[in-house]
């Protein structure tokens, strides 16, 4: 079966998710990081992508990125890939490919999902029992919106500068709501959404999607429809 074309929309961002082939460890060691990291600023600029929040877990990574095109995000991660994979196995005397497949991707809502999203992204460690509070791990956007650090991988969106009038009432506001643990379902629902290619938004936000081009958007309704005027002989029989 042909695999089904992404959904990618230009100047909206997006939730990336790619992990290591059978789950198997794609950061060993810092330099790994460093490494990676390096690569993806440099892809970054070259294809026109923002990236406004990251993690690196040692099998996986997410990404909350957003596009000038629709071929940036494609173009971004196979060039991070053509540079990292023959590092990483070169370093650790391995062969074949690292990733499991093509990464999962879903285009994301803003206004309602996007610093849901960034919070969800920074928070992983911290949900995989790897630290107590996000500022423990340094492999994550978590350490530049909360003003320890300039990242020059992030570039701010406009929903985070609109969390305070200053970078102090902006760094603020962004750790409360970091603090805040995401619920199961809210968790659940970003990640089926990213795996699935599914859109995650309002029901406007969808139907406004439709709308500009023949992609789906959300997953069809199950069961076969009826005809416009049903035969009798598909009618259950309280109904004939």
């Amino acid at each position: 079966m042909a695999r089904l074309p992404r959904l990618v929309i230009p100047n909206q961002p997006h939730h990336l998710i790619q992990r290591g082939v059978d789950r198997q460890a794609v950061f060993r060691e810092t330099e790994d990081y460093v490494n990676f990291l390096g690569r993806l600023r440099d892809a970054a600029k070259q294809f026109k992508v923002s990236i406004h929040a990251y993690v690196l877990m040692s099998n996986h990574i997410h990404l909350l990125a957003t596009p000038s095109d629709t071929e940036g995000l494609a173009k971004m991660m196979q060039w991070v890939g053509r540079f990292y994979v023959p590092y990483f196995n070169q370093k650790y005397e391995r062969v074949g490919t690292l990733w499991q497949g093509r990464y999962r991707a879903t285009v994301i809502d803003s206004e309602r999902y996007f610093m849901l999203c960034s919070c969800y992204i920074d928070q992983n460690p911290v949900r995989a029992g790897i630290v107590a509070t996000p500022g423990e791990y340094p492999w994550s956007s978590y350490l530049h919106h909360v003003g320890v650090k300039a990242d020059p991988l992030v570039v701010d969106h406009a929903l985070y500068w609109a969390l305070g009038n200053t970078p102090f009432d902006r760094e603020a506001a962004y750790k409360k709501m970091a603090e805040q643990a995401l619920t199961s379902d809210q968790a659940k629902q970003l990640v089926d959404a990213t795996n699935k290619g599914w859109a995650l938004g309002s029901e406007k936000f969808k139907s406004n999607l439709e709308k500009q081009g023949s992609l789906r958007v959300r997953p069809g309704k199950r069961g076969r429809p009826f005809k416009t005027q049903p035969d009798v002989a598909d009618l259950p029989p309280e109904r004939k």
